[in-house]
């Protein structure tokens, strides 16, 4: 199929139904290679419009396998980003293609932008349903241009000054320990990692690891010149986790150090309603749609968060990474700090 420059948004087959994101039926596409030359066709209007509405699911693809999905890949992201900061297991299935998370069935993932707490993170992410499950288990996004828009004011004004906290302890029972999200066990090239990356780093007294860092809950799109809310604040947030388990974990680790703690940028607390105010426009703005074998979803990772329903039956989502953007181009309101000055040994330093 020859590359036709003329090709345009106009000649997508694109519908949306309420309460689902914008839908591409391609034509009927006989094999992979066909499927390729369509997409390279299309690829400047699939980018277009995914840049006006932040996420597109692409239907009727011969997309079978995680080589299919890396060849798919290469067509519509020109550069491929890493994960760094790890916080959920992942399986790796090479190439720069992974599963899009291995935590258990029966967990919802909530609304998030990849990475927004790195320096630089993924502008766009690529998913791909090999194996449907037979019950819930949608990729759901939202848009977070329409997000900030719904924001309690006194609330964003705050984020707006203040950015936001993240504080994570890193522990061999609880999330991921410090070697597997740094993937290294050598303490230094951690250390020099988070003075790289204005990430405060405690080490405590059991060999465990702390850090903190400072972002920006408002960004600006570099692109389109849209502001967006951009980050995990309610998503790691206590008052977030189901009560039963974060009694647990508070019981367990004290409430300064659970796994994933968020605050504003000054170090002050939301409220349980503060949090659950954040928590209903992220409702608000969710979308959905079923996944078919073969499904393609692009997502725009500033102006769209993405999340997980709970499922029953078999899964099978990968995900690819691509198009890096530095957090400076995005003109954050707040400039990125430690929230700590320098690495400690202990926490009787800190």
């Amino acid at each position: 199929m020859p590359t036709d420059p003329s090709a345009s948004v106009m000649d997508l087959d694109l519908t949306r139904a309420p309460g689902a994101p914008l839908v591409l039926r391609t034509p009927e596409l006989p094999d992979l290679d066909t499927a390729l030359d369509w997409l390279r066709t299309h690829r400047d209007a699939i980018r277009a419009e995914l840049l006006n509405s932040g996420a597109l699911l692409l239907r009727g693809l011969p997309v079978r396998d995680a080589a299919d999905f890396a060849l798919a890949r290469d067509v519509l992201i020109e550069q491929r980003a890493g994960y760094k900061e790890k916080a959920t297991p992942r399986t790796d299935f090479g190439e720069g293609v992974f599963s899009s998370t291995d935590l258990p069935a029966v967990q919802p993932i909530r609304l998030h932008n990849e990475n927004s707490y790195t320096l630089d993170f993924p502008g766009t992410l690529l998913f791909c349903c090999v194996t449907a499950p037979e019950e819930g288990g949608a990729t759901t996004v939202g848009d977070m241009r329409e997000a900030l828009r719904l924001m309690p004011a006194a609330l964003r004004e705050r984020f707006e000054a203040a950015g936001w906290l993240l504080v994570r302890t890193y522990s061999e029972l609880a999330g991921l320990p410090w070697y597997k999200s740094f993937a290294t066990e050598d303490e230094a090239v951690v250390e020099e990692y988070c003075r790289q990356n204005t990430i405060g780093a405690q080490w405590l007294e059991d060999g465990a690891l702390r850090t903190r860092q400072v972002r920006s809950a408002v960004v600006t799109h570099p692109v389109t010149g849209e502001r967006v809310w951009f980050n995990h604040f309610a998503f790691w947030n206590q008052w977030t986790l189901d009560p039963d388990v974060r009694d647990v974990l508070v019981e367990t680790y004290g409430a300064d150090g659970l796994p994933f703690n968020t605050y504003l940028g000054d170090g002050s607390a939301l409220t349980r309603e503060e949090v659950d105010a954040v928590n209903a426009v992220y409702d608000r703005v969710t979308l959905r749609e079923s996944w078919q074998p073969g499904d393609l979803m692009l997502v725009d990772n500033i102006l769209c968060a993405h999340g997980r329903e709970a499922f029953r039956g078999d899964r099978k989502i990968l995900v690819a990474m691509g198009d890096p953007v530095p957090l400076d181009e995005c003109r954050p309101t707040v400039a990125p700090s430690a929230g700590a000055s320098a690495v400690v040994r202990a926490a009787s330093e800190g």
